[in-house]
């Protein structure tokens, strides 16, 4: 065999691993990437009323009612996400948790504010619906969707 022939085939050679390492790479990076965001499991959690609040908490929601907000807190081994829909006209407003899960990179959690029923007496006064949930600090962060 021909030293350039030789050459021509190990460059071929070297292109064709190349590829094939490339390609590996790719599906193992997408594969880590969807670890990462994939479903762990559901959190067990409780919905706070005001008087079970951490007194910090209450006055930093007090701040914050008025707009739309997205806060965590954390004390003595428990996360408190808030989540706060600002100014509402009128009263009859409540707040669902959609999802509240975790993947391998964080807390995920969903809600929806959800309007008086037609027809539901409410109250005409103003009002700022948001919810308060504890639940136990496993150390990652929120991501709000």
């Amino acid at each position: 065999m021909h030293k350039g022939e030789e050459k021509k085939r190990n460059r071929w050679r070297l292109t064709f691993l190349s590829g094939i390492m490339a390609v590996l790479l790719a599906a193992g990076g997408c594969g880590m990437v969807r670890d990462h965001t994939e479903k762990m499991g559901d959190l067990e959690y409780t919905v706070l009323s005001p008087d079970e609040f951490p007194p910090q908490l209450t006055s930093t929601i007090d701040e914050k009612k008025t707009e739309a907000f997205r806060i965590t807190y954390t004390d003595e081994g428990y996360l408190y996400i808030c989540v706060g829909y600002g100014e509402q006209e009128t009263g009859g407003y409540s707040i669902t948790v959609k999802e509240l899960y975790e993947t391998a990179n964080g807390i995920y959690i969903d809600t929806t504010l959800i309007g008086p029923k037609e027809g539901e007496q409410i109250s005409e006064a103003v009002s700022y619906p948001f919810l308060v949930i504890k639940l136990a600090d496993i150390g990652k962060s929120v991501i709000f969707n």
